[in-house]
């Protein structure tokens, strides 16, 4: 599983792709850190507190780092498939929909177009399908996390209908 199989590559060259990543980790470990560094400690009676799990999940991902600067080093990772950018950007746009719209559409309007984007990005090209079945699909999942589990979420004209 050598990505060194290129001729125009050289095998001392680290993979720089995948030391980005490890550089990535290393800082979202350090903001953890940093975070949990100003959590209030309350330890009164015992050892663990507020701040003992994003200790061990920012020393988890400072593993991962070291652990992937070493695989780039020894170009140790597999040749990356050439990534599709139009399914990409479906999503993001979905995801910026969805965000856009939430406050003022409703969870489940909102999260259906999210839904039918993905659906679009992955192969289902019939949107006046995708957009009605995720708008139900949302609505129930509204239904849960609203009526039976007593979240808040946020409620557009759908909700409104059957409050």
């Amino acid at each position: 599983m050598s990505g060194n199989n290129h001729p125009e590559t050289s095998p001392r060259r680290p993979d720089g792709a995948a030391l980005g990543v490890a550089v990535v980790l290393a800082v979202i470990a350090g903001v953890i850190l940093w975070d949990a560094a100003h959590l209030a400690e309350l330890t009164a009676y015992s050892p663990v507190g507020p701040a003992t799990v994003p200790y061990v999940v920012a020393f988890g991902l400072l593993g991962l780092a070291v652990w992937t600067v070493f695989a780039a080093m020894r170009r140790d990772f597999p040749e990356r498939e050439h990534q599709e950018i139009g399914p990409v950007i479906w999503i993001i746009g979905g995801l910026a929909a969805q965000m856009l719209l939430l406050k003022t559409a409703g969870f489940s309007i909102a999260t259906g177009l999210l839904f039918a984007a993905t659906a679009y990005a992955f192969g289902r090209r019939k949107l006046w399908i995708s957009i009605p079945v995720g708008i139900v699909l949302s609505f129930v999942v509204w239904l849960i996390f609203a009526r039976l589990l007593q979240l808040s979420l946020p409620a557009g004209p759908i909700e409104r209908l059957f409050i």
